[in-house]
């Protein structure tokens, strides 16, 4: 899989809003990159000085790896609801990371102590979910928020939930991902 290939899909999905002759030539990628092919789910995560900037992202397979990546960063660029569109001087700077997801893999748990026995801090991505909503954080996220607690904590904050989901039983589910830079 080349990283470069990827960076540059997603780069000229952005740039495509701004400059016309950023053109992805699918048929040609596909040609010689069968990779691209593959069914494949993806964040990509976009950072301005260090800041997040935008991020979307998909948590299953919808597609082609192509597809989603040239999906998710378009999305990211201009329809994170966060944000601002991004700007021509904006892109200039901007660091762009792609983040492909391995399948999602529910967490059975009888507590909170066994819970954090199953996380895998640092590695493991984490989607909290129940009938009404859903949330996640990719695993670069321990980063900012480097305890089970605090993590955990923003995670059911995000996702609306109330401060005991755990206890509840809330679904859990984790997954790992690939980051290319």
């Amino acid at each position: 899989m080349s990283k470069d290939i990827l960076l540059k899909i997603a780069h000229d999905s952005i740039r495509s809003k701004f400059d016309e002759t950023a053109k992805i030539d699918k048929e040609e990628l596909l040609k010689k990159y069968p990779f691209l092919e593959e069914p494949g789910a993806c964040f990509v995560t976009l950072k301005l000085d260090n800041k997040l900037r935008g991020c979307i992202g998909s948590l299953e397979v919808y597609g082609m790896l192509i597809d989603d990546i040239v999906a998710n960063a378009y999305n990211a660029a201009f329809k994170d609801p966060r944000f601002l569109e991004l700007t021509p001087e904006e892109y200039e700077k901007i660091d762009l990371e792609i983040s492909i997801l391995t399948p999602a893999l529910k967490v059975e748990y009888n507590n909170i102590e066994d819970l954090k026995s199953k996380i895998k801090i640092g590695v493991h991505g984490v989607v909290l979910q129940d009938e009404e909503s859903r949330s996640t954080f990719l695993p670069q996220v321990w980063e900012q928020l480097p305890t089970f607690e605090e993590f955990f904590k923003q995670l059911l904050y995000k996702g609306s939930f109330e401060e005991d989901a755990l206890e509840k039983g809330i679904n859990v589910s984790v997954y790992e991902v690939m980051k290319v830079r």
